[in-house]
Parts: structure tokens; sequence; C-alpha cells
């Protein structure tokens, strides 16, 4: 399978790159896709995947250097254009045991704009250093 052929991937993310689902986008480039999460956690929750299979990031070989360095280095560009200035979470889950619930590697992004009350969000623990 080549890094675009999603046709064997049978997860939600595999419908997204295909084509078969809708969803919002924020950034997409030969490797890479990023978009706003359907059940967001924060006032700007977005994910970016690989368009390579990767089912977890322990499934990750040394091939996929590149592709996990370029995702990473994506994340303050994409974060700062959704408004998320003042700084952001980053998360991977990883396996049952680490809270993965849809098994093709990605990067949870999420934050709160400056100004916006996190009293609601996954960041309310945090909101004191914030």
């Amino acid at each position: 399978m080549n890094a675009s052929d999603n046709s064997d991937n049978p997860t939600i993310f595999g419908r997204i790159l295909r084509g078969e689902i809708p969803y919002k986008k924020v950034y997409e480039d030969a490797d890479v896709l990023a978009f706003h999460d359907i059940n967001p956690v924060a006032e700007v929750h977005f994910l970016l995947i690989p368009k390579k299979f990767i089912p977890t990031l322990a499934d990750a070989t040394m091939e996929d250097t590149a592709l996990l360095g370029k995702m990473l280095s994506l994340v303050p560009r994409l974060a700062k254009e959704q408004g998320l200035i003042g700084g952001f979470r980053t998360i991977i889950n990883t396996g049952k045991l680490g809270g993965q619930e849809v098994y093709h590697l990605h990067v949870h992004v999420f934050g709160r704009r400056p100004g916006v009350d996190s009293a609601n969000t996954a960041l309310a623990p945090f909101a004191s250093s914030m």
C-alpha cells in the first residue's frame, strides 16, 4: 500500500482519507491531513493524521521518522493559525491502555484562544497556569 492508498484502512480516518466522510479541513499535503475533531474537548481541537496507515505510534518504524517529524513540526504553525497563540496541548494516545480509540496514528492538538473561559473544557485543570 502506498502512502496515500487507504483501501485497506478500516478506521474512520481511512474513510475520511477515501472521501467517504465529510470533515472540516485545517491542513492537507501529500503526507498529512489535519481536521477539526468531531467531538472537541476544547474550543479548538483538531487532529493531524498521516496519510500512510500506521495503526499506533508503537507501530511506527525508523522509516516513519521524517513523517512523524513533519507532523510534529506542523503543530505550532497550525495551532497558531487556529488562534492558539498562548499555547496548546498535544496528545498521542497509543494502544488500548493508552486510551487510543481510533487505530490510525493521530495527534490531538487542543487549547483555547486568549480571553476564553476554560471552565468547561479539557483544559480546566490547567487554567491557573495558562
